[in-house]
């Protein structure tokens, strides 16, 4: 097909969302991050929202998620994303306000500001990447990290006796009556690509709707973080991290 022939409407199979900028990622290869970085791009872009949508960028991996989509975006202190978002969205009803958090970011400095959010029922939509780990800062055991998991902090895997158990927050989250829509996803394959930007896309709408907060949990990999090629990351979080954290709707509320 011809350059010409390819800009003729309907000839498109797929191309690199407008929103999603020429920025080179600071991702590792394999990270889950980029996928998901795509698809927001992609659902804003055909929700046409790209001048109503506010992000808020976290502390983690993803602190620069600003640099890469051309939306508004605010940056928040470390685990505080849900509680500047409160805030945009309560003096922006209108906009499509959400956050987009990793585990470490949600699940343990930002527990409160997650999940008094959720409880209040705010108007917004919760991005969270679950890859068992802290990625960013070196690998260290993060509240989701699996029962006998190696990390740079528990190299002889999480011992539930010294370290407690993995923090399972997201049926946590579900419980709260708040939460309009509450789902756990994956981008490892292209179906489960598919089902993940549904998600997004309808907890973006739910935003607008005004329905109460939505979670989207998208469990990951780090192959950093792991120590793992990305296909080796890929099939141990489907034997071991699905285990734990099985991909399927916790809540849906019409």
């Amino acid at each position: 097909m011809t350059p010409e022939e390819i800009k003729q409407p309907g000839n498109i199979v797929a191309c690199k969302p407008r929103l999603l900028n020429d920025n080179t990622m600071h991702y590792c290869p394999g990270c889950s991050h980029g996928v998901v970085h795509k698809l927001v791009a992609e659902v804003v872009e055909e929700m046409g929202a790209e001048h109503i949508a506010i992000a808020i960028a976290p502390v983690g991996c993803a602190v620069m998620a600003y640099n890469y989509i051309d939306i508004d975006w605010i940056e928040a202190a470390h685990g505080r994303a849900p509680a500047v978002a409160t805030a945009v969205k309560r003096l922006n009803p209108s906009r499509l306000v959400f956050t987009y958090q990793g585990d470490g970011d949600l699940a343990a400095i930002g527990t409160a500001e997650t999940i008094h959010a959720a409880n209040r029922g705010e108007n917004i939509a919760i991005i969270f990447i679950n890859n068992g780990i802290y990625g960013m800062t070196g690998g260290q055991m993060a509240p989701t990290t699996l029962e006998g998991m190696v990390t740079s902090t528990t190299p002889y895997g999480r011992n539930v006796e010294l370290n407690g158990h993995p923090l399972n927050i997201t049926p946590l989250l579900a419980a709260l009556p708040g939460t309009c829509y509450v789902t756990r996803q994956s981008v490892h394959t292209a179906g489960a690509v598919r089902k993940a930007k549904q998600a997004i896309r309808r907890a973006f709408e739910n935003s607008l709707q005004g329905k109460g907060t939505s979670v989207v949990e998208i469990v990951s990999t780090c192959v950093s973080g792991w120590k793992m090629t990305p296909a080796q990351a890929n099939k141990w979080m489907e034997e071991h991290m699905f285990a734990a954290y099985p991909p399927g709707d916790l809540k849906s509320v019409q």
